[in-house]
C-alpha cells in the first residue's frame, strides 16, 4: 500500500491483517504532490519487489480551495492526473516484465464536469474548484485510452474506473450548497466497499484480459463522454504532461 499518511495506513494494515489473515500487507510512503515522493518510491519498489501485475492509482483530491504542489502543479491535476502519470512511468518496465499485468486509473463520472485547458492546465488565469477537479478525472481517461495504446502487445493493460459516489472523506472540501445535496443523495450512494468493486473488476476479472483503455462503472463497460474519447487531446496531454514532468517516455 502505497500511502502519504503512514499512520492512518499502518491502522489500515492491520484491519486487513486481522480480517483477511493475510500478514502480507506491506507499506511505503508516497505522496504524489511531490515528484521527489513518487521518485523515492518508485525507486524503493524496482528494487524490492521482482513482479508487480496490478497498480491501481486510486489517490484522490476533490475540489479544494486553489493551491499547488510542491512542484507547482495545481493541486487537483497535480495529484490525481501528474502524480499517477508519473507514478506508472517509473513503473512501467517492472509491469511489462511482470506481464500479465494490469493498470487501474480511479477517474469519476466528474470528468464531464471539465475540459482539457492545455494553455492553462494549472488554473493559474481562471480557478474554479469543480471544473479542475472535472479536467484531472477527465485527463485520467484520456491517459488511460494512450496507456492501451502505447502499450499494444505488451500484455500490460490499462482501464478508467468511475467508482460511483462513495461515502469518503473526498467531500471534506464541498461548500454548503453541496454538503446539503449530499445529504439528499446520501440513500443513493455507494459504502467503500461497495465502491471498490469495479476496481476489483477490472484488476481481477479474466475475460479483461484482450480489453484494454476502456472506462468502467459498476463492474461493467460505461459511456465516457465524447471529450473523454478525443484521441488527438490524449496525444496533446500526453506530450504536455512529459514536458512538465521533465521525462521522456516514448
Amino acid at each position: 500500500m502505497a500511502c502519504r499518511d503512514v499512520d492512518k495506513a499502518d491502522i489500515a494494515r492491520k484491519e486487513i491483517i486481522e480480517e483477511s489473515g493475510n500478514q502480507n500487507i506491506v507499506i511505503r510512503k508516497l505522496d504524489l504532490s511531490n515528484t521527489k515522493s513518487i521518485s523515492e518510491f518508485a525507486d524503493v519498489i524496482n528494487k524490492e519487489v521482482q513482479t508487480l501485475h496490478i497498480l491501481i492509482n486510486n489517490a484522490g483530491v476533490m475540489m479544494c480551495p486553489y493551491s499547488k504542489t510542491a512542484d507547482g502543479f495545481e493541486m487537483q491535476f497535480g495529484v490525481n492526473y501528474l502524480g499517477h502519470f508519473l507514478l506508472t512511468s517509473l513503473l512501467i518496465d517492472l509491469l511489462k516484465r511482470s506481464a500479465p499485468s494490469r493498470i487501474i486509473n480511479l477517474s469519476s463520472m466528474a470528468h464531464s464536469w471539465g475540459t482539457i485547458r492545455l494553455d492553462d492546465v494549472n488554473s493559474e488565469r481562471n480557478y474554479h474548484s469543480r471544473r479542475a477537479y472535472g479536467q484531472s478525472k477527465l485527463a485520467i481517461i484520456l491517459f488511460t485510452r494512450s496507456l492501451a495504446k502505447k502499450l499494444k502487445d505488451t500484455d500490460v493493460t490499462a482501464y478508467a474506473v468511475h467508482p460511483g459516489i462513495v461515502r469518503t472523506e473526498l467531500k471534506r472540501h464541498m461548500n454548503l450548497g453541496l454538503l446539503i445535496m449530499w445529504k439528499v443523495v446520501r440513500p443513493f450512494t455507494k459504502t467503500p466497499l461497495q465502491g471498490a468493486q469495479t476496481t476489483i473488476y477490472c484488476a481481477i476479472q479474466p475475460e479483461l484480459d484482450k480489453e484494454s483503455g476502456g472506462y468502467y462503472s459498476n463492474c461493467g463497460p460505461s459511456t465516457c463522454t465524447r471529450a473523454a474519447r478525443d484521441d488527438e487531446m490524449a496525444e496533446k496531454l500526453w506530450e504536455l504532461s512529459c514536458r512538465m514532468l521533465g521525462i521522456r517516455w516514448d
